[in-house]
């Protein structure tokens, strides 16, 4: 799996990071992982159990029902003290595929009943663009991350670990070298959350 990879090179470097979990019939397999992962000092976080927009963006209702069936299928493999607060919309918080499924109005409505439901949501400034349709390697990835890194202050780089993205892997080594020499540090999005609140 992608994942040990990953992890591997995370523990090497000593970077931790936040995973957006999806719990998907073809990837159930590897949630054991989890316990690795928040081992190692790593972030939970929710991205969605199917993944199917079609579906999910129906409605807010459905929205959160596919939420509560991930938060439940990942509870076995997470500490009872690892707050799974976190999550990633599918598409951003923006996107306008939504719309054509539950309305115009859907994404808004679901940002607020995030907060209502004392969920932190965010997005990402920095994209791979590992999983298009591209296929970029190792190469491309890191120019597009240097691309849209360039000039931020804060990056949130969007990855993503699946079969096909072993390109993002390999050149996971050299984006952590390219951010160490621009000066940044590295945390999970709680960590930066609560930086972000300290400097206020």
């Amino acid at each position: 799996a992608t994942t040990e990879s990953v992890l591997d090179t995370l523990k090497a470097e000593g970077v931790p990071a936040t995973f957006f979990v999806m719990a998907a019939d073809n990837n159930e397999e590897y949630l054991p992982l989890l316990e690795r992962t928040v081992q190692e000092g790593h972030l939970i976080a929710l991205h969605t159990c199917s993944h199917d927009y079609k579906s999910i963006y129906k409605s807010p209702d459905a929205y959160w029902d596919d939420l509560q069936k991930l938060r439940e299928k990942l509870l076995p493999y997470v500490p009872a003290d690892h707050e799974i607060k976190w999550l990633r919309f599918p598409g951003g918080s923006t996107n306008t595929v939504s719309h054509r499924y539950g309305g115009n109005g859907i994404m808004k409505t679901l940002k607020a009943q995030a907060e209502d439901k004392g969920y932190h949501w965010i997005d990402w400034n920095v994209c791979a663009e590992d999983a298009t349709a591209s296929h970029p390697d190792a190469a491309q990835i890191l120019r597009n991350i240097r691309r849209d890194a360039d000039g931020q202050d804060t990056c949130v780089v969007l990855l993503h670990d699946t079969k096909a993205t072993g390109q993002t892997v390999k050149a996971l080594p050299d984006m952590i070298a390219y951010f160490r020499e621009q000066g940044y540090n590295f945390c999970t999005v709680a960590q930066m959350d609560a930086l972000q609140c300290e400097t206020k």
